[in-house]
């Protein structure tokens, strides 16, 4: 298994997260890895093999101290307790308080977003896609982790659609104007196309999170699109698999 270690400078040292990659795996095309080896789609809801994916999953959960607190994503903004579900919920994001459970997004050009308090007594991971973001899904995943003692909180963007190819109508843009007339600066009207804009994904959550009070906010640089060769994305090539950005306290 290929994983990619998040570059965040002030994660306490007993919180652990990593990024899955698309090689290493056992599923084969379109879920492969994209030069003909075997892919690592952790997603049983992509039509892959189950097979495939149980050993890929098995793959992972050798690496973790718990099986993940896998979520049925409904790109909404519903937060759940990680440590205690008893079957696969349909939510957005979670959160963990103490040792024993690990916090999963699946995620394939969507935004993952990985949280932690300053003290790492509390982390979190939502789903933040167009709609979960506008939502609020990324605000309500921090009053959860508030309200249940977090202090300061510090959160990593990771691997999604990049600003330059992120094309949206009418419609995605006036859903941020409504909530907020500041989410215009992530929106670039895309010449010749009336209409048409390039949204900034990045620039969109971290207006979220400022407007939820946090201020120490890392990653944002990827392009799931461009980089084929780490990530799969469902723009890019329809058809394919997920990949997984998860977070735990050792």
């Amino acid at each position: 298994m290929q994983a990619l270690r998040p570059d965040w400078p002030d994660l306490p040292a007993g919180v652990a997260v990593l990024t899955t990659l698309r090689s290493g795996g056992y599923s084969l095309a379109p879920y492969d890895d994209g030069a003909g080896g075997g892919g690592f789609n952790l997603g049983l809801h992509v039509g892959d093999a189950a097979e495939s994916v149980a050993r890929n999953r098995a793959l992972l959960r050798a690496e973790l101290p718990a099986e993940p607190a896998w979520l049925t994503q409904i790109h909404g903004a519903t937060v759940v307790n990680a440590a205690h579900l008893t079957d696969v919920p349909r939510a957005d994001a979670s959160i963990a308080v103490g040792s024993g459970a690990v916090c999963a997004i699946l995620t394939a050009d969507c935004l993952p977003v990985l949280f932690c308090d300053r003290a790492g007594a509390v982390v979190g991971a939502a789903h933040a896609g167009w709609r979960g973001l506008a939502a609020g899904v990324l605000e309500n995943t921090v009053a959860a982790m508030r309200a249940a003692g977090a202090g300061e909180i510090t959160a990593w963007l990771g691997p999604a659609i990049g600003p330059d190819r992120f094309e949206v109508g009418e419609d995605v843009r006036a859903a941020y104007l409504t909530r907020d007339v500041r989410h215009d600066r992530a929106f670039a009207p895309i010449a010749g196309a009336a209409g048409k804009y390039l949204a900034d994904i990045y620039s969109l959550a971290r207006l979220a999170l400022a407007e939820a009070g946090v201020e120490q906010v890392y990653g944002g640089g990827f392009c799931t699109v461009v980089d084929a060769e780490h990530f799969y994305s469902y723009r890019r090539d329809g058809v394919t698999g997920r990949f997984a950005s998860l977070i735990w306290i050792a």
